[in-house]
């Protein structure tokens, strides 16, 4: 009924614990982008189908599986190794998947963001969505920042109301600052050249809202420290203790460094 695509590099750690959540699935495929650790033997030992593809994007390497790969069942989810699938999330998945009029292309799924085995629902601002499964030949994806959102889609996108797992953390802080470095660089970039409308702010659609507020906020006087009082005092995150400070304070200093990095390109743009 359901295909799984998941992304890898060097991913030892995490893939395991999303594997065993994923017994349900007799579809599993692992597209690979040079990992050197033990991620493609632990997949082997799962009998998952193994590709691999250098990594670009996002965006390309999930359309490069969907393009590529010899995906058994009409709909396919995407996970990453670091998350995990609860028996709820999946239930409601296969519930939707079943009631699913033929003008439905995919859907939105959230997540709960983990922490010292904290969940981060205020920290967070849960839910935030992204669009996660489709039907084979109905969507495709497009880069944004350093991830990625649908691009042509032929139909309606609905939601997945329970959320799946992601531990993020996982492999410590300093993975996550290395890896939040790269990433706001490429948000940066994002930011900076693109300005949607003031208008999309408002919109209904998180594929429009979210980039629009990104992209305005980012250029806000103060807005990194904003960020840290509107999560951890408005938006209750005091409430997970010490898991929640030190979330809301690194989110605060990613925002700190794309607000850099953008004022880096402006000033290194050609003056009109």
């Amino acid at each position: 009924m359901i295909s799984t695509i998941i992304l890898t590099k060097n991913e030892q750690k995490d893939l395991p614990a999303c594997l065993d959540a994923l017994g349900w699935c007799d579809d599993i495929h692992l597209l690979d982008s040079g990992s050197t650790d033990a991620t493609l033997s632990i997949a082997e030992k799962y009998h998952v189908h193994i590709a691999t593809n250098p990594f670009k994007s996002f965006g390309k390497q999930r359309n490069f599986a969907l393009e590529n790969l010899r995906i058994k069942h009409n709909w396919v989810l995407f996970l990453d190794a670091d998350e995990i699938c609860t028996e709820a999330f999946i239930q409601d998945v296969q519930n939707n998947i079943k009631q699913a009029p033929e003008s439905v292309a995919g859907f939105y799924c959230c997540w709960k963001m983990m922490l010292e085995n904290t969940w981060l629902k205020h920290c967070d601002n849960f839910p935030k969505w992204q669009f996660r499964i489709l039907k084979k030949g109905r969507a495709a994806f497009t880069d944004f920042g350093h991830g990625q959102k649908e691009g042509d889609v032929d139909g309606e996108i609905r939601y997945i109301e329970e959320p799946y797992l992601h531990y993020g953390f996982s492999k410590g802080w300093y993975q996550w600052m290395e890896r939040h470095n790269k990433y706001s660089t490429q948000e940066a970039h994002a930011r900076f050249l693109s300005k949607p409308p003031l208008r999309d702010i408002f919109e209904s659609n998180t594929s429009k809202r979210n980039p629009a507020l990104k992209s305005w906020l980012s250029r806000m006087p103060g807005w990194p420290l904003l960020r840290f009082i509107h999560a951890y005092f408005f938006n209750l995150g005091f409430l997970e203790g010490k898991p929640g400070f030190m979330y809301c304070a690194n989110m605060s200093y990613y925002e700190f460094l794309i607000q850099l990095k953008m004022r880096e390109l402006k000033l290194s743009s050609p003056k009109e």
